[in-house]
């Protein structure tokens, strides 16, 4: 597989989704998407607020399951961390929670149980 900006070029295959092998899959490519998205999302609201931040990490861990019906994402649990001057933790809460719900991955996993744990770092 070949992203058209360049950014990956890599193995791509059933082993590297269900087994051992090296490279990306569907979920993977997913899960970063999502990180990446709900941190751009959180930066641009914390910024908007004025409470620019100097650092957003955001990991997604993404399920995945054997149903009756087949293979199905059932959720994705989206851990951040951000170090936001100024800020107190209900604004913080509020903020994030919000572009938990807002941004465009979020939006298009609305069939997803997406949970959220955030964390300010002082």
């Amino acid at each position: 597989m070949r992203f058209g900006s360049g950014a990956f070029d890599g193995a791509y295959s059933f082993d590297s989704r269900f087994g051992d092998g090296k490279g990306t899959n569907p979920e993977e490519l997913i899960a970063a998407a999502h990180a990446g998205c709900f941190s751009m999302a959180t930066a641009a609201a914390l910024t908007r607020a004025g409470y620019p931040p100097k650092y957003i990490d955001t990991n997604a861990t993404l399920t995945i399951e054997q149903k009756p019906e087949g293979y199905r994402i059932t959720s994705i649990a989206l851990d951040t961390k951000a170090e936001v001057p100024g800020i107190d933790e209900a604004q913080f809460k509020a903020i994030v929670d919000e572009a938990k719900r807002t941004c465009p991955v979020s939006v298009a996993l609305a069939s997803v149980n997406i949970t959220l744990t955030a964390a300010l770092k002082r």
